[in-house]
């Protein structure tokens, strides 16, 4: 059998269906917001592998808001409570017991089926603080992610990294604002196709026309300073001109 040579086309076909190959570059940081900070999201950038995907920069939900003194003072949060390990419970601010009881698998919107951990209140009979814990008739029960739980520690953690930091704020100015002008000034706020090839040569499209004025307004940018610049020494040339005629004429008194 001949070896046919692979043509630029077959082998970046190739590299696409591939990722794992050798001459694909490596990413070291997805960063996104909120949205895509998911249980899925999370594991898929860990990988399966000793070697991690990359590292998702993306905050969770509540991060935000965890950080807000009325968070940290809001008693219903499990976030504040004390979590005693030895005997796997928590302890809520009336200081009695939220002890384990079974696992529960739950699956969300996206078909992901999470594993969680439900514990419940000793006894919530008679206790002051019930109404701003919780509206069950019964106790007070807790629906822990534990694995969900640590991946949000670790986002935190590199959230908190100065670096890592600057990089999550650029988002703001590289992405938000291309995000903002498609869907403000060109008003393309939904696909009019259907079907992931269809809507690729829609954005296709949105994208060309983005770029294309990016570039008039630079263009444009350009011009006026030129021009600007132009008339700045026209004027200056001019001045030195009628001061100089003026020099030059014998003074009549």
């Amino acid at each position: 059998m001949i070896n046919r040579k692979k043509t630029k086309k077959e082998k970046k076909n190739f590299a696409l269906k591939n990722p794992n190959s050798p001459k694909e570059k490596k990413l070291k940081y997805v960063i996104a917001d909120a949205g895509y900070a998911s249980e899925e999201n999370y594991l898929y950038a860990i990988g399966e592998e000793k070697e991690p995907r990359f590292e998702l920069l993306a905050p969770y939900q509540t991060y935000l808001k965890e950080q807000s003194k009325k968070f940290k003072k809001d008693l219903s949060k499990v976030q504040n409570w004390k979590y005693i390990e030895e005997d796997d419970c928590f302890i809520c601010p009336n200081n009695r017991k939220v002890v384990f009881k079974y696992y529960q698998k739950r699956k969300n919107a996206s078909g992901y089926i999470q594993d969680l951990k439900v514990y419940e209140c000793e006894d919530c009979t008679d206790c002051p603080l019930k109404n701003g814990c919780t509206k069950a008739k019964g106790n007070r029960r807790v629906y822990w992610n534990t694995i969900y739980e640590e991946m949000k520690a670790k986002a935190k953690a590199a959230l908190g990294d100065e670096q890592k930091a600057a990089l999550y704020a650029k988002r703001k100015v590289d992405v938000e604002s291309v995000f903002g002008n498609i869907k403000g000034n060109l008003r393309f706020t939904r696909f009019l196709l259907r079907g992931l090839h269809k809507v690729r040569t829609e954005f296709g499209i949105v994208a060309m026309a983005h770029n294309i004025l990016k570039r008039a307004a630079n263009s444009q940018t350009n011009f006026k300073n030129k021009e600007t610049e132009r008339m700045e020494k026209l004027i200056v040339f001019s001045i030195r001109s009628v001061f100089m005629d003026f020099l030059d004429k014998p003074m009549i008194f």
